[in-house]
């Protein structure tokens, strides 16, 4: 039996380990392309401290890419201490918030922004750091961008 085409049912793409791993060429938004297509570079997603994380989201975000934005603060999400994952899951969701309201999604990125804000506010309630963030202005500027 023939071995599936990348992609096609049944079948991940998997990188040189074998982990499952998306080889699909992506659209600014993280909309999957065709295969051979040319698309957006992948984001590097190598863990970065805090301020490097914030800094990396940024500028991904000031090139019109918040799909990958949210992705580079998932690696931080996923690599940082335990107290700090709620700041770090509601910057992640604002920036999927984002990318869903660009995709035409109201919807979703309504409920995004709920989930985010409920993450971002639980988090301050802590008085943990926030590494120079306004967390109240980040959330303003979201839900503006959002119901726009």
């Amino acid at each position: 039996m023939a071995a599936a085409a990348p992609g096609a049912a049944g079948d991940r793409d998997r990188n040189t380990e074998g982990r499952a791993e998306q080889a699909r060429p992506r659209d600014r938004l993280g909309r999957p392309l065709p295969y051979g297509s040319t698309g957006v570079p992948p984001i590097d997603e190598t863990p970065r401290p805090p301020q490097e994380t914030l800094a990396y989201a940024r500028s991904l975000l000031d090139d019109g890419r918040p799909f990958a934005a949210h992705e580079a603060l998932e690696v931080r999400w996923k690599s940082c201490p335990e107290q700090e994952r709620p700041l770090w899951q509601g910057l992640a969701q604002l920036c999927v918030a984002l990318t869903h309201a660009e995709r035409g999604n109201a919807v979703g990125a309504r409920r995004l922004l709920d989930r985010a804000a409920g993450h971002l506010g639980a988090y301050a309630d802590g008085e943990p750091p926030t590494y120079g963030l306004d967390l109240d202005g980040v959330l303003a500027c979201a839900r503006r961008r959002v119901q726009g």
